[in-house]
């Protein structure tokens, strides 16, 4: 990707905001940490990671940009659909074959094999947990299947020993299993019972292997699972049925994993500003989650594990090009994330693969991709810097368009408060659509884009809030403000976080200061009474540092 000139001339109309009061504590709903995580795609994780002799050391330097923000880096979970089409060879030389069948998909393989040097990926980064996947689609009704689950365990636990594990998932996606559109892999009265049955058919004899094989990785603190990993709340099987049927029955899940998008990258109506850059529809598909799991609460006798996003991004199918791959979707994926954790979800690991118009990065150059930072990726920075590295609770603030129940809503606000009672930042998204190529798709510029507006947030905060912790914020105090900036919604290039840009392309996706970007190093000006104001130009976000860091 180029580096295009950053000018974020305002001479739009301004439109101004109500006052907002932001509550001077709120009931402590710490997310984990890690919070901003990945899932990569089965088939795509050497190409993310490398191998021993060629690690993936750009990916690696985008994983170390956000351990450095959040304090943590972040947990990789490795599966996907891919997944659960993975057979063992052990004569394979090299990590994976794959074949590609456009009719079933155009974006991955299909039919895989994976050969010892497969696990070689996992010893490529340094202080990264990992969550494995093993193949439960064909595992359970193949013999090949479940031979390759045999040969495997042995290796992805020796692999992953030392430290590097996370959690374990068996089987990706089960609730479509029936109904896939790559090509369904379980009859059609595939049932939550018969689920279950095959699930600790399949976990049983994991623990037997690890038993034999990797006994060390058998503590509590070592051993478990991230599931049931379903699609989503409205598919063949239900999570709450399948919980009621005795999942968890040898208590051994770790992290209630759901996966959800927001839309299909071919779905019609599908929009940026309509779909993406809307928080009326992220919040409603967020709350679906919510309300499945608050069943299974209610229905359960003992503990449910904590709520993640185990896979989630924009547009299924690997995502749109000019939708999820623009900044517009980095915006989103601000919103998502943010939302989620205002709701109570503790972890969300962003999905991508090679070549997928919605990841994060493209990790290396094909004859569809060019390597490179792609705008999600921004997205995730300024995640990780609203939430910081201390233990942070996430609050909703509800703004003038959400309260009225539109169905779009173009902004979002959110406080994040340390330890439940502190106000450590506000972040503020400006949703508001500001296109400057042609047709939205990111590729030509408008030779005259029009004015880009601004809207002024007001926010009147609690009188502890200080950006020493030690004394209240006064009038005329400065609070900094940080800027996630591009050109517009539609830029797929020249994206910035507080002016600094993670391309490829300038230090391998190390953090580089532009001196072309005049966002950088401003403040605002407290006034009476605790309140601030701030100006967030269409299409972009705003960091307040207002409190604890």
């Amino acid at each position: 990707m180029k580096q295009l000139a950053i000018l974020y001339a305002l001479a739009g109309p301004a439109l101004v905001r109500s006052e907002y009061t932001v509550a001077d504590s709120v009931d402590s709903n710490e997310v984990f940490d890690g919070y901003v995580s990945y899932s990569i795609e089965f088939s795509s994780f050497p190409d993310f990671a490398g191998n021993v002799s060629h690690p993936n050391t750009y990916s690696e330097t985008l994983l170390d940009n956000l351990g450095r923000i959040q304090g943590t880096k972040p947990y990789i979970r490795v599966g996907g659909n891919t997944q659960d089409y993975a057979l063992y060879d052990a004569s394979l030389p090299y990590a994976l074959n794959g074949t590609v069948d456009p009719s079933r998909s155009a974006d991955y393989p299909t039919t895989i094999t994976i050969g010892p040097s497969y696990f070689e990926s996992y010893n490529t980064w340094k202080n990264i947990k990992f969550t494995h996947g093993f193949n439960l689609g064909l595992g359970a009704n193949r013999s090949s299947g479940w031979q390759t689950l045999l040969d495997t365990v042995p290796l992805a636990c020796k692999a992953l020993g030392g430290g590097k594990l996370h959690l374990w998932t068996y089987g990706n996606e089960p609730d479509l299993y029936s109904t896939s559109a790559q090509g369904p892999v379980r009859p059609p009265d595939w049932s939550e019972s018969t689920y279950v049955s095959q699930w600790l058919n399949g976990t049983r004899q994991i623990k037997a292997l690890l038993e034999e094989h990797c006994p060390d990785l058998l503590g509590e603190d070592s051993y478990g699972y991230m599931a049931p990993s379903f699609a989503g709340v409205g598919n063949r099987l239900k999570a709450p049925a399948a919980w009621a049927a005795g999942l968890n029955e040898d208590r051994n899940i770790k992290l209630f994993s759901t996966h959800n998008y927001i839309s299909g990258a071919t779905s019609p109506g599908v929009t940026l500003q309509g779909t993406l850059m809307n928080h009326a529809v992220t919040k409603r598909s967020v709350d679906a989650h919510i309300t499945e799991y608050n069943t299974i609460l209610s229905q359960s006798s003992g503990p449910v594990p904590p709520l993640i996003f185990g896979e989630t991004n924009s547009l299924y199918n690997q995502g749109r090009p000019g939708l999820s791959n623009t900044f517009g979707a980095a915006l989103w994926g601000v919103d998502f994330n943010l939302y989620s954790a205002s709701v109570g979800f503790k972890r969300v690991h962003m999905h991508m693969g090679t070549n997928y118009r919605y990841g994060a990065w493209q990790p290396t150059s094909t004859e569809l991709a060019t390597i490179g930072t792609k705008a999600p990726y921004y997205g995730s920075i300024a995640v990780a810097a609203a939430l910081g590295s201390r233990p942070a609770t996430v609050m909703e603030i509800p703004l003038d368009s959400q309260t009225s129940g539109a169905d779009l809503q173009p902004e979002a606000a959110y406080a994040i408060y340390i330890s439940g009672t502190r106000l450590s930042r506000l972040l503020i998204l400006n949703m508001r659509s500001y296109n400057t190529t042609h047709q939205g798709a990111g590729l030509e510029p408008l030779p005259s884009p029009p004015p880009r507006g601004q809207v002024e947030y007001t926010f009147r905060l609690p009188s502890q809030s200080s950006s020493s912790c030690t004394k209240p914020l006064a009038a005329g105090d400065r609070v900094p403000v940080r800027r996630l900036m591009a050109n517009g919604s539609d830029a797929i290039t020249g994206i910035t976080w507080d002016g600094w840009s993670y391309n490829y392309e300038l230090d391998g996706g190390r953090p580089v200061r532009l001196s072309n970007v005049t966002t950088v190093g401003e403040e605002v000006v407290v006034e009476d009474g605790g309140v601030v104001r701030v100006g967030v130009p269409d299409a972009s976000a705003a960091l307040l540092e207002v409190g604890c860091s």
